[in-house]
């Protein structure tokens, strides 16, 4: 909610159209995600497709070795489900046909156009590690917006290393910290500070993308996160750029934090809220606008957008 008549938010908008996600970003946002989905691929390839595939000489040996018939029918074109329907001659009929049509014009470099063929028609078929790619991509972003604010204000921070779970000092060499990081902490004004990232609420049963504390990480260890006047601000982020798909991550997010200023009524606790998405369409955009006039939501941010970013993680870091 906001305290005291402030409306952080008109610090970087002046509209529900301010808030809204242009052509342009989505279009950037969907760049922006295959090349994750290629980054994040590659290490299976290597260790897969391309190692057994490079015994073979030239693009027509490909049919001698065991083991990679999938791999050169997905490369062929062929989703899992089409597999199922196909018969022997059909399968050796597709792979014959890729060897013929792309393999082999490719010439001494076969192995690399195989490899490039299988990522790009494979997609999001590659697994568990290839889900949420939209999220973790926003969360570095805004990960690296909040460190950026911390140090141009000279904060030194501290940030918990998501695999150790260690809080480590902040270095001179920051760079890609938010790969691995999965909170910070921060003094400000003799203010203590710990923001962590997909935490559940005990006493919601919920899991919220962004909390922060007003206690150090020692003090949220010992006391835990069920105490509702140890929360400062509440955060849900969605990283998905499709445009599909942004009116149901809005209503998950409303719903979300709907539950969270409810629970923490009842407590007569009110810890500001804000939500920030990549995709947001001219409807959502009048509903957050809405909510952010009628003072249920603190602020709100389209992530595409650096200055309102900027502008929300100052918010964040001197609440």
């Amino acid at each position: 909610m906001n305290r005291g008549g402030k409306r952080p938010y008109r610090d970087h908008l002046q509209s529900f159209n301010d808030l809204i996600t242009s052509y342009e970003a989505t279009r950037a946002g969907f760049v922006s995600l295959a090349l994750e989905k290629n980054r994040r691929a590659t290490p299976y390839i290597a260790q897969a497709l391309k190692k057994a595939a490079s015994s073979a000489k030239k693009a027509s040996d490909l049919k001698k070795i065991k083991g990679i018939e999938k791999g050169l029918l997905t490369a062929a074109g062929l989703s899992d489900k089409a597999l199922h329907k196909l018969l022997p001659q059909d399968k050796e009929e597709a792979i014959n046909g890729l060897i013929k049509n792309f393999l082999e014009p490719a010439g001494i470099k076969f192995i690399e156009e195989l490899v490039y063929r299988f990522l790009l028609i494979r997609g999001d078929a590659l697994g568990g590690s290839m889900r949420n790619i939209g999220g973790a991509l926003a969360q570095r972003k805004l990960t690296r917006s909040i460190i950026s604010t911390l140090l141009i204000a000279g904060l030194k921070y501290e940030w918990l290393h998501a695999k150790t779970k260690k809080w480590i000092e902040m270095a001179d060499d920051d760079s890609d910290i938010e790969l691995s990081l999965s909170g910070l902490s921060w003094n400000e004004k003799k203010r203590k500070r710990t923001l962590r990232f997909n935490l559940t609420i005990p006493f919601l049963k919920n899991n919220v993308d962004f909390c922060l504390f007003n206690l150090s990480p020692s003090e949220l260890e010992t006391r835990g996160n069920s105490i509702a006047d140890s929360y400062v601000a509440i955060g849900e982020l969605k990283g998905g750029i499709d445009p599909a798909g942004a009116d149901e991550h809005w209503k998950t997010a409303q719903t979300a934090l709907d539950r969270i200023r409810d629970s923490f009524s009842n407590s007569n606790v009110f810890p500001y809220t804000f939500y920030i998405g990549s995709a947001i369409e001219k409807t959502m955009a009048g509903e957050i606008w809405k909510q952010l006039e009628n003072g249920s939501l603190s602020n709100a941010a389209n992530l595409n957008n650096e200055d309102q970013v900027g502008s929300i993680s100052r918010w964040l870091c001197n609440l």
